[in-house]
């Protein structure tokens, strides 16, 4: 089965879809309100192999990626509804639909206003450079996905808003980025996806970094969803082969080759294309790790990671880390709370073997740095949260733990408060005290 060749449903679709009579006209009208604001879109991969319909309500896939009503507030479900129900179209509703989403804070942790570079005073406007040693590339011709998550944390790549989009294509711009900060090791080739391009298109980006003079670069990685919504890439669409010599030709270049996989659910590594794919990239040289972020109503249980990452190492992956969900687009819908976030880690890392405690989590990809609980404790009769820096804007954070006091219902960094008295934690009190931007702790 060619790319090509498969359905794909977006909003304006989504009824010609031949499941489409299982839904609850509720159901239906729900997707169409909140698919308005939120991007939505599924292929008949995820239709057909994912997705259980005799039990859709209670489907981990369905909600990972049909549009729920509890994804918006009651206030924007309802005005956006009323709008749909008064038949207006949508340039009509463009205008307050967009001003929801600018409350729904599009770019999370920084990402517009701290992370993006220069270069000769050119803004690098599809480049994020946060930590040290990694920055990452949003191509142009990446800025889709075969299909949408509903807690996606980049869903303003997808929703026509030009000013929310990182992109670019200058490849020459890249590669003097690199070459003038000799500390990047490693370059994150993300999107959208890379993977809906075409293996020529990718060729370009790739063969560009393998030509260049980047003695420095010595890992590449690619995130992606596409093992999960679409692994014919990898076996049987016609560019499947090209793709995997892509990835060979980067591992025979001395490059470290890793593909940042996406799985928040078992069912997406159960069946016997995603299981040949994998098989297939491995077989290139490259590396696959896993990574998702915990999910009410789709993974916010210890079995289901446990069975994952069992299932991960055994197919040759390496678990990476678990999330927690970031603070933009449909975060009070999905979010667990801290606490929770570090039992289901905690019962689920005491299930596996040494080989698959690789993971890291839960984190949390904060405007500072990725934060990770580490449990809870009382202290002096305190009780409170252990924290700890995996990766910081200024490196001398990483892993450094620090003390919050304890909060029942906090599901984010920003809702938490310094333990013991202190009014700052210490990585605020750092940028207040160095009076540098954001940005520049990076890259000092």
């Amino acid at each position: 089965m060619d790319q090509k060749e498969y359905q794909a449903y977006a909003l304006h679709s989504f009824h010609k879809m031949p499941q489409y009579n299982y839904l609850t006209e509720e159901q239906k009208f729900n997707i169409r309100v909140v698919g308005n604001v939120l991007p939505f879109k599924v292929n008949n991969y995820v239709l057909d192999e994912l997705i259980d319909w005799s039990d859709v309500e209670n489907d981990p896939i369905f909600q990972l990626t049909f549009p729920q009503k509890g994804m918006l507030s009651k206030p924007h479900f309802n005005k956006v509804a009323s709008m749909v129900e008064a038949g207006m179209d949508k340039y009509a509703m463009r205008d307050e639909i967009n001003k929801i989403r600018q409350e729904l804070n599009p770019h999370p942790a920084g990402q517009q206003s701290s992370n993006v570079p220069e270069i000769d005073g050119v803004k690098l406007t599809g480049v994020q450079h946060k930590y040290r040693e990694t920055m990452l590339f949003f191509p142009r011709k990446g800025q889709t996905c075969h299909a949408y998550c509903t807690f996606c944390f980049r869903w303003p790549q997808f929703v026509g808003m030009d000013d929310l989009k990182f992109a670019m294509n200058e490849t020459s711009l890249i590669i003097k980025y690199i070459k003038a900060n000799p500390h990047i090791t490693d370059i994150l080739i993300t999107g959208g996806d890379p993977m809906v391009m075409a293996p020529e298109v990718f060729a370009t980006y790739l063969n560009a970094l393998l030509d260049a003079d980047l003695p420095n670069l010595q890992n590449i990685r690619i995130g992606s969803k596409s093992l999960t919504f679409w692994p014919y890439k990898y076996t049987t669409d016609k560019g499947a082969d090209k793709f995997l010599k892509l990835f060979e030709k980067a591992t025979k270049a001395g490059k470290h080759l890793t593909f940042m996989a996406h799985f928040n659910n078992p069912v997406e590594i159960s069946t016997p294309t995603v299981k040949k794919a994998i098989q297939n990239i491995r077989n290139t040289g490259a590396q696959i790790r896993t990574q998702a972020p915990i999910m009410k109503y789709i993974n916010d249980d210890a079995d289901a990671w446990a069975t994952m990452w069992k299932e991960q190492v055994k197919l040759g992956c390496v678990p990476y880390y678990m999330f927690i969900a970031r603070d933009t687009g449909a975060q009070d819908y999905f979010a667990v709370n801290l606490e929770r976030c570090w039992q289901i880690y905690r019962e689920a890392y005491q299930k596996v073997s040494g080989i698959a405690r690789t993971v890291r989590g839960p984190s949390m990809s904060a405007s500072p740095g990725k934060v990770q609980v580490l449990g809870t404790q009382e202290i002096h009769g305190e009780k409170v949260f252990v924290l700890n820096f995996l990766q910081g804007r200024n490196p001398d954070w990483v892993g450094r733990p620090f003390f919050a006091k304890y909060d029942p219902h906090a599901i984010w960094l920003d809702e938490l408060e310094p333990a013991f008295g202190e009014e700052k934690f210490f990585f605020e009190k750092a940028k207040e005290n160095q009076n540098i931007s954001s940005t520049e702790l990076s890259y000092n």
